[in-house]
């Protein structure tokens, strides 16, 4: 790791923010693919049921 000098604070918890902020993010995509994928599969079984 490079010496960062006097701005290793500011720039590590940069680091961190953002990893936090991906993390969110790609956690937030999944959740929301699960619950759309979850809504199109129920659809398709209520078209498919014989009235």
């Amino acid at each position: 790791m490079p010496d960062l000098g006097r701005y290793a604070t500011e720039v590590l918890s940069a680091y961190g923010v953002t990893l936090l902020l991906l993390v969110g993010l790609i956690a937030g995509s999944i959740w929301k693919a699960r619950r759309v994928l979850r809504q199109l599969r129920d659809a398709e079984n209520r078209r498919d049921k014989p009235v």
